[in-house]
C-alpha cells in the first residue's frame, strides 16, 4: 500500500465511489409517508362533508324562496317553477322594512353598549390593582352560571316598573351593564398587553381614560370586533325578549315579526310557507354580509383568545 493511499485513508478523504453513494442519497427525492397522505385526504373529506351539512339548509331555504306555494317542500335545490313573486309579495304581506329598521336600531345599540361597557369593566380588572379583585372577578364569572329563566321574571318586573314594556328599550338597555362572557374575553386580551407601555404613557401625562381609550382599546381591536359581531348576531336573532316585551306590530323586530308571520301563514290555515321562507332569506343576508366584512378580525380574535394573558 502506497503512502498516498495511507494518507488518504487516515485523513478521512472520501473516495470517489463513496462520494457517489452519498450524492445519490442526498439528491434522491424523499417519498412522503403513505399514511400521512391518506390522513390528509380523510381530513379534507370530513371538512367537505361538514361544509355540506352546514350549508345545505341555507341553500334549501334560498331555493324554496323562489318556488310557488305548492312546490316549497319538494326538496329540489333547483326550482321546477322559478318565480320572483315571493320577494315582491313579502313586502306587501308584512311591514318587513319597519321590522328591519327596528332590528337594526336594537342591534347597533346593543352591540355598541355591551362592547364599551364590557371593555371598561375588563380594563379595570386587568390594569388596576385593588383589594378583592380576584373575588369580584369570580363573582362576575359566576353570573354566567345563572340560567336565563331565573332572572327573566325579576327583569321583566323592573322594566315594567320603569314603564318601558312594549318599547325597544328593554331589548338593548340591559347591555349598559356589560356581559360576563365579553368581560372575560376582553380581560384576557388586556392582560396580554405590556404594562410598561401604559406606565410610559402615564409618565407622558396621559390619564387613565386616555390610556384605555387611545392605547389599550385599539391594541385589542380583534377582541373588540369579536365582541361586537357576537352581540350583533345575538341581538339580531333574539326572539325571547321581543316575545316578552313587545305587543304592538309596529315595534316588532325581525325574529318577532317572523314568528307573527309563522303564526299567520304557517298555522293559521292559509299555509303561505313561501312568504315565511322568503322573509327568512331577506333577514339572514345582512348577517352573512357582516360576517364577511369582519371575517379577518373575527378569525384573528378567536384564534388568539387563548394565547393572551
Amino acid at each position: 500500500m502506497s503512502s498516498e493511499t495511507v494518507d488518504r485513508a487516515t485523513s478521512g478523504v472520501v473516495t470517489p465511489p463513496q462520494a457517489d453513494v452519498l450524492t445519490s442519497d442526498v439528491l434522491r427525492p424523499r417519498r412522503r409517508p403513505r399514511k400521512k397522505g391518506i390522513g390528509r385526504i380523510l381530513v379534507m373529506m370530513a371538512l367537505m362533508l361538514s361544509t355540506v351539512v352546514f350549508v345545505y339548509p341555507f341553500i334549501w331555504l334560498i331555493s324554496a324562496s323562489f318556488k310557488p306555494r305548492g312546490e316549497v317542500f319538494d326538496n329540489r335545490l333547483i326550482p321546477h317553477t322559478f318565480t320572483f313573486d315571493n320577494y315582491l309579495n313579502v313586502w306587501q304581506e308584512a311591514p318587513l322594512a319597519l321590522w328591519l329598521l327596528n332590528t337594526l336600531l336594537v342591534t347597533v345599540l346593543a352591540a355598541l353598549t355591551v362592547t364599551i361597557s364590557s371593555a371598561m369593566v375588563a380594563w379595570g380588572f386587568a390594569y388596576f390593582r385593588f383589594p378583592l379583585r380576584g373575588f369580584l372577578f369570580t363573582l362576575v364569572l359566576a353570573t354566567m352560571m345563572l340560567p336565563g329563566a331565573v332572572t327573566m321574571v325579576p327583569t321583566y318586573l323592573i322594566w315594567k316598573a320603569l314603564g318601558t314594556v312594549d318599547t325597544l328599550v328593554p331589548l338593548w338597555a340591559g347591555n349598559l351593564f356589560g356581559s360576563a362572557f365579553y368581560i372575560f374575553l376582553l380581560r384576557q386580551f388586556f392582560l396580554g398587553l405590556p404594562r410598561e407601555l401604559f406606565e410610559a404613557a402615564k409618565i407622558d401625562g396621559a390619564n387613565n381614560w386616555a390610556i384605555f381609550w387611545r392605547i389599550a382599546l385599539p391594541l385589542c381591536r380583534p377582541a373588540v370586533v369579536v365582541t361586537t359581531l357576537f352581540e350583533f348576531q345575538a341581538a339580531w336573532t333574539d326572539l325571547m325578549r321581543p316575545l316578552i316585551y313587545l305587543q304592538s306590530s309596529d315595534k316588532f323586530t325581525v325574529p318577532r315579526g317572523l314568528k307573527a308571520l309563522l303564526d299567520q301563514y304557517g298555522f293559521g290555515g292559509e299555509w303561505h310557507w313561501e312568504i315565511v321562507v322568503t322573509a327568512s332569506v331577506i333577514t339572514t343576508i345582512p348577517m352573512i354580509i357582516l360576517f364577511f366584512v369582519g371575517q379577518r378580525q373575527f378569525v384573528e380574535g378567536i384564534a388568539t383568545t387563548g394565547t393572551k394573558g
